[in-house]
């Protein structure tokens, strides 16, 4: 049995986040240049993307270029940027074919201007598709969306437009770049790293994660599949213990039951 096949379609996580890291180590392991395995990685996007969108992942959002990674050799940024210039290029078909809308989080005034080009081309031709949002995270930090939310909330505080009194959790992520998407129910990290690297650090809050030893270029469909079948294996408590999520999840069957009229 493949893992897409143990896969419960009643708990499918409506967001997955995804880190995708080993390109530069797979290279290497390959006897290549590092841009050799970021061209390789596109391949997984590919698959990643596919494989989400067939079980009815709603979200997806990739780690594509950290503010950090501005700080690697200029040759390797140049040619990141070129490389994602065409891949958004290539890549449309495939989200036109599969009804996938595309939409970026993170610092777009630092990406150089054919990069912000094709990215709002490319946004404005998926806008109207509704099978599944892949959201890039580019130029991105959480530490720099955090810092950013804060400013904006304190700047509505210092003309009146709110209250100190006013603030709490909810009106924070609302400041936030990923306002309007959920919160990620899953985190998958490739590579064998076991770190989250400054990615979405208020949304993970309550994220599963799932750390396997591939490295990017080798992650296909499978091993996407058999990250959702190990997710679907937690139990998620929130904070509550073992006890009180089972008494909740009986008594909303309870519920569903009776408004569905199956009483006598």
């Amino acid at each position: 049995m493949s893992w897409k096949e143990k896969i419960n379609s009643d708990r499918v996580p409506a967001h997955v986040a995804v880190i995708m890291d080993g390109n530069g180590r797979w290279a290497q392991q390959q006897g290549k240049m590092r841009v050799d395995g970021h061209r390789s990685g596109v391949l997984a996007v590919r698959e990643t993307v596919e494989a989400a969108a067939a079980i009815g992942v709603k979200y997806l959002t990739l780690y594509a270029f950290s503010t950090e990674n501005w700080n690697r050799p200029k040759e390797e940024v140049d040619a990141l940027m070129e490389l994602l210039v065409h891949t958004i290029s290539a890549e449309l078909k495939t989200l036109a074919d599969n009804n996938i809308k595309l939409e970026t989080i993170g610092d777009w005034n630092s990406l150089p201007e054919n990069c912000r080009r094709q990215l709002t081309s490319a946004i404005e031709e998926t806008s109207s598709n509704s099978r599944m949002t892949l959201v890039l995270a580019l130029s991105y930090s959480a530490r720099w969306e955090i810092v950013e939310a804060t400013k904006n909330i304190a700047a509505k505080v210092k003309s009146g437009e709110i209250n100190v009194e006013d603030i709490d959790a909810t009106m924070f992520s609302s400041n936030l770049t990923t306002a309007k998407y959920p919160d990620p129910e899953l985190l998958i990290r490739t590579s064998g790293e076991q770190r989250i690297s400054n990615y979405l650090l208020w949304q993970l809050a309550y994220a599963e994660f799932y750390f396997t030893e591939t490295l990017w270029p080798d992650f296909g469909k499978e091993e996407f599949y058999e990250a959702i079948v190990n997710y679907q294996g937690r139990e998620r408590r929130f904070g509550k213990t073992s006890a009180q999520i089972m008494t909740e999840t009986l008594n909303n069957l309870v519920s569903e039951h009776f408004s569905s009229g199956n009483s006598k």
